[in-house]
């Protein structure tokens, strides 16, 4: 074992005899999640009585005291940037951000910087652990590049993993605010229709049997000219999930590059605004703090663009 890293020495409790060892391990070691356990463990780093043990599976016994090396993250490959970030909350295990429209949340081809992972490597700076061994924010969700509002990022993997297990358990409270062509009539329903990449066109969703399952709550909060601000409280969080759902009951986001089929008359006052993106933002998110389990809870006012937006279209 390499003696150059953290080495953590943990005691499996009595609550956890007879336990696979790398859920033992975890209880013993909460900086650590199971995953990056079983990591470790198949690569040789947890010991006892100075042996390798290699089986994640083996079953651990009471009072056995194992040894755990865990080599320091590996640097990430994006680069720290001093972007500017709107923090709604923070601590030593997460941070929840304010994500303006525009910022593409994680670097991919063709915006390899300027993202909003690399604005969360400056910002956070030593305070990152390595998720999954390298030192990295967690981006346990996505938001659109042009959809604004609150998304959280994980600071460590225990927290990661607890906040994938809330949005596997669709148990996070998502709510977004869209101003719509249209009044939905009735005036607040439910969309649940599954959702996959578009098999006429690859860098769309739409609706497609045999798609994910995705379920979509709306309400209408207040009607405009020929259109509605409406609330969609999100049970799944498939890829453009309240776009397509929403065009497909006739009540597509004003503004929506995409799926949206601008009026005459919307299109002459987003032309005036200068509003070129899909009128979405993220409102309100709330979850269950993965160590504290404490309840949590954010909300975000529409930003200008949209507030300008919506007075524009005030009957």
């Amino acid at each position: 074992m390499d003696r150059g890293v953290a080495i953590i020495e943990a005691t499996i409790a009595p609550a956890s005899d007879g336990w696979r060892l790398d859920r033992a391990l975890a209880d013993a070691v909460p900086t650590l999640s199971r995953e990056r356990l079983k990591v470790l463990i198949n690569a040789g780093q947890v010991e006892r009585d100075a042996l390798a043990v290699r089986d994640p599976a083996r079953r651990a016994k009471a009072g056995e005291v194992y040894t755990v090396a865990v080599p320091a993250p590996t640097p990430a490959h994006n680069e720290a940037q001093d972007i500017p970030l709107v923090v709604a909350y923070e601590d030593e295990h997460l941070i929840v951000i304010d994500k303006p429209a525009g910022l593409v949340v994680h670097p991919a081809a063709g915006n390899l910087d300027g993202t909003l992972v690399n604005a969360l490597l400056h910002h956070c700076g030593g305070s990152l652990s390595g998720i999954g061994g390298v030192a990295r924010p967690g981006i346990v969700h996505r938001i659109d590049k042009d959809t604004s509002g609150l998304m959280v990022a994980a600071k460590t993997d225990r927290t990661h993993e607890g906040l994938a297990k809330q949005f596997a358990a669709h148990s996070i409270d998502r709510r977004y605010r869209a101003i719509v062509g249209g009044r939905p009539m009735p005036p607040a329903g439910s969309v649940d229709a599954p959702l996959a990449r578009s098999p006429a066109n690859r860098k769309k969703v739409a609706i497609v049997a045999g798609g994910k399952r995705a379920v979509t709550h709306y309400r209408t909060m207040e009607l405009l000219r020929e259109a509605a601000l409406v609330e969609c409280r999100l049970e799944t969080g498939r890829t453009h999930q309240v776009r397509v759902h929403m065009a497909s009951i006739g009540h597509a986001l004003l503004g929506d590059p995409v799926y949206g089929r601008t009026k005459p008359a919307h299109k002459a006052v987003l032309e005036t605004l200068g509003f070129r993106r899909q009128a979405l933002h993220a409102a309100h998110l709330g979850f269950i703090h993965p160590i504290t389990s404490a309840a949590l809870a954010f909300e975000s006012a529409m930003p200008a663009d949209m507030q300008e937006l919506f007075s524009q279209l005030v009957v």
